[in-house]
């Protein structure tokens, strides 16, 4: 079962519905954050990791390569079944 707009249409297709326009967004949230020398990395994800910044860069202090941190968080979500689109980025320095 996926999250629908008016008990109609999945979230994910509805942005381009005029009718179901009122209801949803195409804003996404934005923030700007400075890095420096101490950054080790930068993990951007969709909303359905749904863990505490600090608890995902705890998963994965341990895994060198960015693309294996990604599918890690990625596998850690599917098993507290999020069932919403996942989408996560790990960028490391």
């Amino acid at each position: 079962d996926v999250a629908r707009v008016d008990g109609q249409l999945a979230v994910a297709r509805a942005f381009g519905d005029k009718s179901l326009k009122k209801h949803l967004t195409s804003e996404p949230d934005v923030s700007i954050e400075t890095t420096d020398d101490d950054t080790d990395l930068i993990i951007l994800a969709s909303d359905d990791l749904m863990v505490r910044y600090q608890e995902a860069v705890d998963a994965i202090k341990g895994i060198k390569d960015a693309r294996s941190a990604a599918k890690h968080l990625t596998q850690e979500a599917v098993k507290r079944n999020k069932k919403d689109d996942i989408s996560i980025i790990v960028v490391k320095f």
